[in-house]
């Protein structure tokens, strides 16, 4: 029986407009009501979930936050960190060091209530053949305030739970490989999205940040359900009992999952809900 669901945030939960449909909210608070526990698990970080959180009562309901692609996990409900594990300020250091030597990428951090980055004016990357803002959508997301600092790898004192790094998508996939060979055995480096390029501590992923918590809880991986729509989400589909690709997903995820839904648009994820509550329903 499925107790957990676990989503993914951009282009699986949110749709384009970064809203969560009221069919899927609808059906996700049904779902709550039935005594399953919702975990939103993203990329972003603390502070970009916490106001869907509240949008879906996951307060009310003990629901969790696994935020950094799995670096960190919050307790919705008494605001408890149940799992940290950030880089060291030594591995932080590196990594904005060995960055200066891509002059087309731009490293953002985050601390406290501030997003670093080297220059607030150079926010513009080219997506699809438009500019796009991309320190203003990150800030926004995040509800940060931004902050320049021209030496970043000076700066940091304090350990990273992440270090996001972004540019023109033709130009990650060109330098990537050169941007994390210091660090491929000693960190994990991934895309999160075609414009973006993650560090965190060794072996982080969305799967083991579920695993550390889910287990002690007494919870199974059997009796979870997972969406996702990217390379980052693999390892948490791989993890679930249950797995659902959003029909806009990479194609690596529809192939290793156990379904493909709607997209992000289409209500995807509340279609499935649905219909786990209507088989609930049928077996009372």
């Amino acid at each position: 029986m499925i107790k957990l669901i676990a989503m993914d945030m951009d282009g699986t939960l949110l749709n384009s407009g970064k809203k969560i449909s009221a069919r899927t909210r609808e059906a996700l608070l049904r779902a709550q009501e039935a005594g399953m526990v919702l975990i939103l698990a993203s990329g972003r970080p603390t502070s970009g979930l916490t106001g869907f959180a509240k949008e879906l009562e996951m307060d009310r309901h003990h629901g969790l936050l696994v935020c950094y692609n799995g670096s960190k996990v919050v307790d919705c409900q008494s605001g408890r960190e149940l799992f940290n594990q950030a880089m060291t300020v030594e591995e932080g250091k590196a990594v904005l060091e060995h960055m200066k030597k891509f002059d087309q990428v731009r490293p953002m951090i985050d601390h406290g209530e501030y997003m670093y980055v080297n220059n607030v004016y150079n926010q513009m990357i080219r997506l699809d053949g438009k500019e796009f803002n991309v320190i203003q959508y990150e800030a926004r997301g995040g509800h940060y305030k931004l902050c320049e600092k021209d030496d970043l790898a000076a700066f940091v004192d304090f350990p990273l739970n992440k270090i996001l790094t972004t540019a023109d998508p033709e130009y990650l996939q060109a330098h990537y490989e050169a941007m994390m060979e210091p660090f491929k055995d000693r960190l994990s480096c991934m895309f999160t999205g075609r414009f973006y390029f993650e560090f965190t501590a060794k072996g982080i992923d969305k799967a083991k940040a579920l695993d550390a918590v889910l287990r002690p809880m007494g919870y199974s991986p059997k009796e979870m359900i997972a969406f996702g729509d990217g390379q980052n989400d693999a390892s948490m589909l791989a993890y679930a009992g249950r797995s659902v690709a959003m029909a806009n997903a990479v194609e690596e995820l529809k192939t290793m999952a156990h379904e493909v839904t709607a997209s992000n648009d289409e209500d995807g994820i509340g279609i499935v809900v649905e219909r786990i509550l209507q088989e609930r329903g049928s077996h009372v």
